[in-house]
């Protein structure tokens, strides 16, 4: 790959997945696009946004991937689709189940290229952890998808296919004919952005895949259950709040700009305070209730009663709540997770300011499916950076 100077977003790295000679995937279509595929294929104007809503219950909504299932189209129309498109999704090469209910997928996309997602069911909920590159280019001191070099961008069709693979295993999708709030409560309510890779750097395969994600007449996820985070890449946090609305996390993690960029490195680029300010806006953007600060406990490190007082000062006049996360710990991490007691004093003091300070439940550890963990198996087994160099030509 040659060299190309870094842009803000990072979509110079998607590669389109390759599919059988034209064929066209129509997973990860936007409605304009997939408008756009049927009239190239013959479809009338006129029909053409009747046939784009048709298509979009089926495969969104029903979770149909076979065009003679289709019962509501013509017989000529499902053969015309099953000669021009196909609708294909990621393949799970493997899942692996908690003690505590935690699954973890690991999910092959084109190239070979591996992604891990995580479903995470709780009493009153059930949360999907997606992924939005392979790998991560951040360099995060304290997380393990950091240490995996970043090979591309996903696909549109790959990040929300990844949320329709696991409505496949949950067995989740309505029997055709029937609405989603038919079969009782969703098992798969929620989606976080917070698996592998930075997604305001894919930003527009972000935005594709959580439009489609949100669209009501498919998967239907309102947009309050859907939260992205991102490492604080400043210029994208007001187009987030314009394009796709969601719910905001922001990896902080430190109250100094010494500690945060060993920490998060891109507080270099955008530090504390440029970080903050764009934060202040957000809320107004986006009309969200209030912003996510996420905050890993690492002992000795960011874990003091001043941190926790400086942290209040810092995001005073944003609304927010502070997760705190103690450190799950992988091979050949630097840190330690912070003394429990270390972490209930630290929370004490967010909440006596007034702020929501809930302690991260660690979830998923013993498959190191926990938050920070994440990395793909080929990677955590074999794969060195200079083969990904050697494999993607950077």
């Amino acid at each position: 790959m040659s060299q190309i100077q870094a842009p803000i977003t990072q979509d110079v790295l998607t590669i389109p997945r390759k599919l059988p000679e034209g064929a066209r995937n129509l997973v990860g279509l936007t409605r304009p696009q997939l408008r756009d595929a049927l009239i190239e294929i013959g479809t009338p104007e006129k029909q053409a946004k009747m046939r784009v809503n048709q298509l979009w219950q089926w495969i969104y909504h029903w979770g149909v991937r076979d065009f003679a299932l289709m019962t509501n189209l013509a017989k000529d129309f499902r053969a015309k689709l099953a000669d021009n498109f196909v609708i294909d999704l990621p393949e799970i090469v493997s899942k692996n189940v908690s003690a505590d209910g935690t699954r973890k997928y690991l999910v092959k996309i084109a190239g070979g290229h591996e992604v891990e997602v995580v479903y995470i069911p709780e009493t009153d909920r059930g949360t999907l952890c997606v992924s939005s590159q392979v790998g991560c280019t951040l360099t995060c001191s304290f997380c393990h998808t950091g240490t995996q070099k970043l090979v591309r961008n996903l696909t549109p069709g790959e990040i929300v296919g990844q949320i329709m693979l696991v409505r496949d295993d949950l067995g989740e999708w309505p029997a055709p004919g029937t609405g989603t709030g038919e079969n009782g409560p969703r098992l798969l309510s929620n989606i976080v952005l917070m698996g592998m890779g930075e997604p305001l750097y894919n930003f527009e395969g972000v935005r594709d895949a959580m439009k489609i994600a949100m669209d009501g007449e498919g998967i239907a996820l309102s947009r309050r259950r859907i939260t992205l985070s991102t490492s604080g890449v400043v210029p994208e946090i007001a187009r987030a709040a314009e394009e796709i609305g969601c719910m905001l996390a922001v990896s902080f993690h430190a109250t100094t700009d010494e500690v945060r960029n060993k920490l998060v490195p891109i507080n270099k680029r955008w530090n504390i305070e440029t970080l903050l300010d764009a934060l202040r806006e957000y809320p107004r953007l986006s009309n969200s209730e209030r912003i996510t600060f996420e905050y890993v406990m690492l002992k000795d490190v960011n874990d003091s009663d001043e941190d926790a007082r400086r942290l209040v000062r810092l995001i005073k006049g944003i609304p927010a709540k502070i997760n705190l996360i103690p450190f799950n710990e992988w091979p050949g991490s630097p840190y330690e997770r912070s003394d429990w007691s270390r972490i209930e004093a630290f929370a004490d003091i967010v909440h006596k300011a007034g702020y929501a300070s809930p302690i991260r439940t660690p979830r998923g550890e013993d498959i190191m499916a926990a938050c920070g963990q994440l990395k793909s198996a080929t990677e955590r087994a074999r794969k060195s950076r200079a083969q990904i160099a050697a494999e993607t030509g950077s």
